[in-house]
């Protein structure tokens, strides 16, 4: 009997060490993968692009990164900027393809942080029904003539801690107001969705995990018992004009890489497309509406098309320092605390019109499914089928270098937390197992998963 015993017991820890090695993998996007770790480390196309596709590539990053001008110009390619508006490029919000900081003071002029407006109740496709005065995101930027929204200031509360072995820390907590509103108040019962920038490469590899794979994680009654259930959003597929898995955005209620960038286009940068071709000008706005348009729509389909092949082929960045001892413990340390249920490490991809990006195995630590993780981070916001609490699981390769290339480690959807720390400190509801082992490791062991969490 105990020779069963040891024999099992062998099988288990081999089992348990096959697992850490999968973790210790470098080449997080399979064939995609960029082995470089500097500031440019997000801005890369896929490694295994033919040389037309690098150059589509190309044509694709000149219209994420350049600014887009009021209509009309002598640019008409990039005129139509606004009427009102957030940023006037995609990189203004997304610097150097990675991922904006929240402002450091109500003065502070960072980009990157928006608000999403809705009043309760759905609109025809099931998704959420906009603010009548100032429509489905706060606009604080306009053009000439026209007056911006409003604007957001933001105060902050300190929430002490303490880890079990005596160490303290400090949460810090955002709480969010609206000043210079400039067609009158909100709905009474607004509800307001703070949303940062995230990182942007990787989106061609997350969009082709097949749809049978991430559903088969979601357990929305929690069947198993084991305190994480996982919900699909179905989201509303503008292209297909049908309910569809969503899979982009902070509550995955975006089901392609296209309408996510087309959504921005229209939402962030006030830039109509075939997708959108409406301008974001709330009845009531009469400057708004009058104002002179980069045409109809102000992005043709080729363009989009541009931009959309360079979002899905930026390259995954590489995983650093695999043979290190303390990333190797801290791979360990991940999977003790149950952080992979949620954080899901790889998926084989599957055919796409893409050929880099198919059938490959890649690491992303998500499993794309919504989950409550608890009253301090709800936003009261429900989005198709997210409800106020619940949020995506974000993917994690590339973590560890948003130090080197955007010079901040603010995570979270709205960058509260300061550092990778009290990101998982943050976590409850479902995530709240994952926190609390956290929060009872030794300081050596903390450290150790932190450095499994900055080499991704």
């Amino acid at each position: 009997m105990i020779a069963v015993s040891a024999i099992a017991s062998q099988r288990e820890q081999a089992a348990r060490q096959a697992e850490i090695d999968t973790l210790l993998t470098a080449a997080l996007g399979g064939d995609t993968t960029a082995f470089t770790s500097n500031r440019n480390a997000f801005s890369l196309s896929a490694r295994n692009l033919t040389n037309l596709e690098r150059r589509q590539f190309e044509v694709g990053d000149s219209f994420f990164n350049q600014n887009w001008v009021t209509a009309p110009a002598s640019t008409d390619a990039r005129d139509g900027l606004g009427p009102t508006f957030n940023a006037q490029s995609c990189s203004s919000c997304h610097t150097l393809d990675g991922r904006a900081s929240p402002p450091l003071s109500n003065d502070d002029p960072e980009r990157g942080l928006l608000f999403r407006l809705s009043i309760p109740g759905t609109d025809s496709t099931g998704g959420p029904v906009a603010d009548p005065n100032y429509g489905g995101q706060l606009q604080d930027r306009a053009i000439l003539k026209v007056q911006p929204e409003g604007r957001f200031l933001t105060t902050w509360t300190e929430i002490p801690g303490t880890y079990a072995d005596g160490d303290r820390y400090t949460l810090m907590k955002p709480e969010y107001s609206f000043d210079e509103l400039a067609f009158g108040q909100m709905h009474p019962q607004v509800m307001i969705s703070p949303r940062i920038a995230p990182v942007v490469f990787g989106m061609g590899l997350l969009e082709a995990i097949p749809e049978a794979d991430i559903l088969a994680q979601a357990d929305p009654d929690d069947a198993d018992g084991d305190g994480i259930s996982g919900r699909a959003n179905i989201v509303w597929d503008v292209r297909r004009q049908t309910t569809r898995l969503g899979r982009f955005g902070w509550k995955a209620n975006v089901p392609s890489v296209e309408q996510q960038v087309a959504g921005a286009f229209n939402g962030d940068i006030g830039i109509t497309s075939s997708l959108f071709p409406d301008e974001n000008c709330p009845a009531g706005q009469d400057e708004c509406a009058a104002a002179p348009n980069g045409g109809s729509p102000e992005v043709p389909d080729s363009r989009l098309d541009l931009v959309t092949f360079y979002n899905r082929t930026l390259a995954v960045p590489a995983m650093r320092d695999i043979d290190d001892p303390q990333v190797r413990d801290g791979a360990a340390l991940f999977l003790n605390a149950g952080c992979n249920v949620c954080h899901t490490p790889s998926y084989t991809t599957g055919t796409t019109d893409i050929d880099a990006l198919s059938e490959q195995v890649i690491f992303p630590y998500t499993d794309l499914l919504l989950h409550d993780m608890g009253d301090g981070l709800a936003d009261g916001r429900p989005d198709f089928l997210a409800d106020g609490n619940e949020w995506r699981t974000p993917p994690l390769w590339g973590i560890g270098l948003v130090d080197n290339v955007n010079g901040h480690t603010r995570f979270m959807h709205d960058g509260r937390a300061r550092n990778l720390a009290e990101a998982i400190l943050w976590h409850d509801g479902e995530g709240a197992a994952a926190k609390e082992a956290f929060r009872n490791y030794s300081r050596e062991e903390r450290e150790a998963l932190l450095r499994f969490l900055n080499s991704l």
